[in-house]
């Protein structure tokens, strides 16, 4: 049984000792957060282990995820999971009011989402004790010592899905080596991203029995969701003019963008920018650098209507990004400018598009190779590129055809590897 023989490290005790003590400044913390999101009162409290909802008969199989990407990463899998396991109860935890937000409208049949407790004695307590999980599957590199050894020591199989560690993370444990093999003793099964991170847990002190290479779990997600009544409404406003779209975008990245928007407005007078920022809040930062620019724009959130002037379209509202990709195949998708790691390639792949990106997409390395490879994707490294990528796409329906086809042609090929994750966890986790 894994963790049977381990050992608590002094490190871990102290560390222990330490979530105990700053348990009650740190819950006025996280409070003041969901405060500030107008999260209700008995939703905040699951973040001290008090459930807001009962919990299911039978089995049950508990996700835990960090945030907005991780959490929608997994539901595809819990779909599919809930076919093949037809009388098994879910849970997914997250701890932002974003993802909460997100996941509650794509929540899967017999699916609940909690807030996950604070790693603290109490409220990791109340949580085991409420749920009683048959199985953990912790997502990405959500390690929280205390949660895990304690969900393992209490008989429930874990398993870490989609494992990523960044290099830095993996220097900083190692130097901590014996207090990194006491807690990844505790896991039944690594399913990694890529053979890197598969070596780093092995050197990291995972037994190598228990490590799995495999892929980015992101890729196997399901399309995301298109709303046809907006969708319709943009493209009656938009007309015939052309349209490309520069998504998920982050600091230093826009005035990249807008500087190559202005160059294809040589060449397309009436060429329409669609610009989706990451993180909706920068909204104003981007408007400015839009007025900046000297570019007419548009603001979705403010319902500023498109009109013949508008060059710039700025999308920034959640959950709205499915309803866009529908909307134009030729995407570039942000976070890769800059050293950020860029985002899942397969969102807008499955919508039908070609995709643009940066360098700096490691954290979908093994995601993008086959789609540059073979076309789906193009890879460039300033404005002046990232024009001609775009400028290629708008005058050559045929290239641009090619490209859409390799793009969806590489996402068909990801599709079965869900169910191989699906089969590994099941037989890993006794699940049945």
């Amino acid at each position: 049984m894994p963790g049977a023989n381990a050992q608590p490290t002094l490190l871990y005790n102290l560390y222990c000792g330490l979530t105990t003590i700053a348990g009650p400044l740190v819950w006025r913390k996280v409070r003041s957060k969901l405060q500030a999101a107008d999260v209700p009162e008995p939703r905040q409290r699951e973040r001290l282990g008090h459930a807001s909802q009962p919990r299911p008969q039978g089995q049950l199989i508990w996700f835990h995820a960090a945030s907005v990407g991780e959490s929608l990463s997994v539901l595809s899998l819990i779909r599919r999971l809930g076919q093949r396991l037809p009388d098994t109860g879910f849970l997914i935890t997250s701890g932002t009011p974003t993802s909460a937000a997100l996941i509650a409208k794509r929540l899967p049949p017999r699916t609940r989402h909690q807030y996950p407790p604070l790693d603290s004695a109490a409220p990791v307590r109340r949580f085991l004790n409420h749920w009683k999980p048959n199985a953990a599957i912790f997502v990405e590199s959500e390690i929280w010592p205390r949660l895990i050894v304690e969900a393992a020591e209490g008989g429930t199989p874990l398993a870490l899905l989609n494992a990523r560690l960044s290099d830095k993370s993996v220097q900083g444990w190692q130097k901590r080596s014996r207090t990194a093999r006491f807690i990844l003793d505790h896991f039944n099964l690594f399913l990694t991203q890529n053979d890197k991170t598969a070596d780093n847990l092995i050197a990291m002190g995972a037994e190598a029995s228990r490590v799995q290479p495999g892929t980015n779990l992101k890729a196997m997600s399901d399309p995301l969701p298109v709303d046809q009544t907006t969708l319709a409404d943009i493209r009656t406003r938009i007309g015939k003019r052309p349209v490309w779209i520069a998504s998920s975008t982050h600091v230093g990245e826009e005035e990249i963008i807008l500087a190559a928007h202005a160059e294809l407005l040589r060449q397309w007078p009436d060429l329409l920018l669609l610009l989706i920022p990451r993180h909706p809040e920068r909204r104003e930062e981007v408007a400015g650098l839009a007025q900046k620019s000297s570019m007419p724009f548009a603001l979705r959130s403010t319902h500023q209507p498109i009109t013949q002037n508008t060059q710039v379209y700025i999308a920034d509202t959640l959950g709205e990004t499915g309803t866009w990709y529908a909307l134009c195949p030729i995407v570039f998708l942000g976070g890769s400018l800059k050293e950020i790691g860029g985002h899942n390639p397969f969102e807008p792949a499955q919508a039908g598009a070609a995709v643009i990106t940066g360098p700096g997409y490691f954290n979908f390395a093994e995601t993008f190779a086959p789609l540059i490879k073979t076309g789906g994707a193009a890879q460039v490294q300033s404005s002046t590129e990232l024009a001609k990528t775009v400028a290629l796409w708008l005058s050559d329906t045929a290239a641009l055809a090619t490209a859409r086809s390799a793009a969806r042609n590489c996402v068909n090929t990801q599709k079965s590897a869900l169910d191989d994750v699906i089969e590994t966890l099941c037989s890993r986790l006794s699940l049945g």
